[in-house]
C-alpha cells in the first residue's frame, strides 16, 4: 500500500471520526455532562466508526480485503487506550484551566496531534 493512498483515506476517515467524536463531547458537555465521561463517550463513538473505516479502506490490502477481526481489535485497543487518558487529560486540563467552550476549540487541536501516532500505529501494528 501506497503511504500517500494511506494518509489520504487516513485523514478523510480522521475527519469523520473527528466530526462524531466532537459532537458527542460537545452535545454531552453542554446538556452537563462532566468534561471526563463526555470525552470518554465521543472517542467511543469516534474509535467504533474509525476502527471499521481503517480496516476496512485506508489499510485493506488489495489481495486480503478488509483487516479486521478481534486479533486487530486487541491491538487497537492497546492503542486506543492510552490515547484516551492523554486525550482527556489534555481536556480536563483545558477546561479546569480555561473553560468548557475553549475545552471545545482545544479537542480537535488535541485529536489532530493525537492523529499522527494512530496513524502511524495503525500502519505499522494494528493493521499490517
Amino acid at each position: 500500500m501506497s503511504l500517500i493512498r494511506q494518509s489520504r483515506a487516513f485523514i478523510v476517515v480522521g475527519v469523520l471520526q473527528l466530526l462524531v467524536d466532537w459532537s458527542v463531547f460537545v452535545a454531552l458537555s453542554a446538556i452537563g455532562v462532566d468534561a471526563v465521561p463526555a470525552n470518554l463517550c465521543g472517542r467511543v463513538a469516534g474509535a467504533m466508526l474509525g476502527f471499521w473505516l481503517n480496516g476496512r479502506y485506508t489499510f485493506a490490502s488489495q489481495d486480503d480485503g478488509a483487516r479486521l477481526g478481534w486479533a486487530r481489535f486487541w491491538k487497537f485497543l492497546a492503542v486506543w487506550i492510552p490515547a484516551t487518558f492523554l486525550s482527556t487529560w489534555l481536556i480536563v486540563l483545558v477546561e479546569h484551566h480555561l473553560g468548557l467552550q475553549l475545552a471545545w476549540l482545544a479537542k480537535p487541536l488535541v485529536e489532530g496531534g493525537l492523529a499522527v501516532l494512530t496513524f502511524l500505529a495503525g500502519r505499522y501494528l494494528i493493521y499490517r
